[in-house]
């Protein structure tokens, strides 16, 4: 359970600052001394897609801590045993970090509204994203070769679900970054595509948050800290 709780401690605390940011208490109306046309001030409050976004993203987490709650508790279990790490999950790690790094590249430019530097940030992260799942893909043809099939033991079985939730979420980010970049590709003011390119850069990090959980996780280096926490809280 301290597991879970942690977990979710974390994405809570990441979603209070980020709504903390979104001005969703903001009363302009209020404002002594201004004269405020509501018509006006619609656009500044948070975008739909935004808090869409990330009501999303809270689901996500929740389901991700789901898993790491059932793997914390599995793997106490007899017939668990652990399964070798590929040595290739680092290098996936790594263009993971680099493709969330290109994203927020892309991010800043927007904002600069420097169309070329949207661009080279867009395929990028995209490149780097592809060649993850690609790895991902090899890390398993590594495992499936060494003998470690899904039904073999229960930590098999974990691993191969884990990493698959997180690769379709991958995918799934992949479909609305190519949106974005087929739409700047199209010459489209960046202005019009700014907030598609923060919500895919947000996407991101979020992703990249989750795996980093997740591969302390697998690789066993949460273990200590976890059995720290679950004496604190017990």
């Amino acid at each position: 359970m301290s597991a879970i709780i942690l977990f979710m401690a974390g994405i809570a605390a990441i979603a209070g600052w980020w709504l903390s940011q979104q001005r969703l208490a903001a009363k302009p109306w209020l404002e002594e001394g201004v004269l405020v046309d509501l018509r006006e001030q619609s656009g500044s409050s948070p975008p739909t897609a935004k808090i869409g976004l990330g009501v999303f993203l809270a689901v996500v987490g929740s389901l991700f801590a789901l898993f790491i709650s059932a793997y914390s508790m599995r793997m106490t279990m007899v017939d668990w045993r652990a399964l070798p790490v590929p040595a290739l999950l680092w290098f996936n790690t790594g263009a993971l970090v680099l493709s969330s790094v290109a994203l927020q590249w892309a991010y800043t430019a927007a904002r600069r509204d420097d169309i070329d530097g949207v661009i080279l940030g867009l395929l990028s992260g995209g490149a780097s994203a592809v060649t993850f799942l690609i790895g991902q893909l090899l890390a398993w043809r590594q495992l499936a070769g060494a003998g470690y099939f899904v039904a073999s033991n229960p930590a098999n079985s974990f691993f191969y679900l884990i990493t698959a939730v997180h690769g379709l979420h991958l995918m799934g980010g992949l479909v609305a970054l190519g949106r974005t970049t087929s739409k700047v590709w199209r010459s489209a003011e960046v202005i019009r595509v700014r907030l598609s390119v923060e919500l895919c850069a947000i996407y991101w990090h979020f992703l990249l948050l989750v795996w980093l959980v997740l591969l302390g996780l697998l690789t066993g280096w949460t273990d200590g800290f976890v059995d720290i926490c679950r004496q604190l809280l017990t």
